[in-house]
């Protein structure tokens, strides 16, 4: 079985402006092109193949501005949901998505990315350093509280008995809110980003939920980073943030 990826940030409680929302996926639209060339290119989701390659766009704020006004990328009054495919090829293909800014208490903030499942550009974008690249990317534009680059499929595993924001995978992000991570067992590294936070990135090699070696540093780094106070809930980081 082929093991699917994917990237997410999370937080919730921030309420801005159209403006606001724009600029920041402005610079998350141009810091993710540097992390792939496959991410340069973005165009909108229609009900077909052919009809969403009719609708490109330049990521920048003033066009983000413009899409973020139509109704159907409204999530209520003050927020919005919007995505939008790179299109590549089926197998190929990355897709973004992102919510933010609802007054809903019922709803939390986010920004993903799916990644390619097959061909040359899925084993070029699996790699550490791409992948930290992609969460930077995320946490520059947005300052999640808790980001994360992993098996889909170690993922689901993990949501069996963990709630999100309270595990790690290949590559991991931190705000700083968070609190101070603890010194971590070799292959695992940490990068700052910025004044923001950290990135964790567990193994230099493509991790994998069918390595055991794999699944066992990530349960060890999980209870360190638990035992420092670092693993809330998503929705219990935003209280106390």
């Amino acid at each position: 079985m082929i093991e699917t990826y994917y990237a997410g940030a999370y937080w919730s409680g921030r309420v801005e402006t159209l403006d606001a929302y724009a600029r920041r996926a402005e610079v998350f639209f141009r810091l993710l092109a540097v992390a792939d060339e496959s991410f340069a290119r973005w165009l909108e989701k229609a009900d077909s193949r052919s009809a969403a390659l009719k609708l490109p766009f330049t990521p920048d704020a003033e066009t983000l501005r413009g899409l973020f006004e139509k109704k159907k990328y409204r999530r209520d009054e003050t927020g919005i949901a919007f995505s939008a495919w790179n299109g590549a090829p089926d197998g190929a293909s990355s897709g973004v998505r992102f919510a933010c800014g609802s007054d809903s208490p019922l709803l939390g903030d986010l920004c993903t990315l799916s990644l390619p499942t097959e061909g040359a550009v899925r084993e070029r974008v699996l790699s550490a350093a791409t992948l930290a690249k992609v969460l930077r990317a995320m946490a520059l534009a947005w300052e999640p509280a808790w980001g994360i680059a992993t098996s889909q499929v170690h993922r689901d595993e993990v949501l069996k008995r963990s709630k999100a924001g309270t595990f790690v995978g290949w590559v991991t992000y931190f705000a700083h809110s968070r609190g101070t991570l603890p010194r971590l067992p070799d292959p695992v590294r940490t990068e700052p980003v910025g004044d923001k936070g950290t990135l964790v990135i567990l193994t230099p090699e493509r991790f994998t939920a069918s390595s055991p070696a794999h699944v066992e540093l990530a349960a060890h780094v999980q209870d360190l980073l638990e035992q420092a106070g670092l693993l809330k809930p998503l929705n219990a980081a935003a209280a106390s943030g």
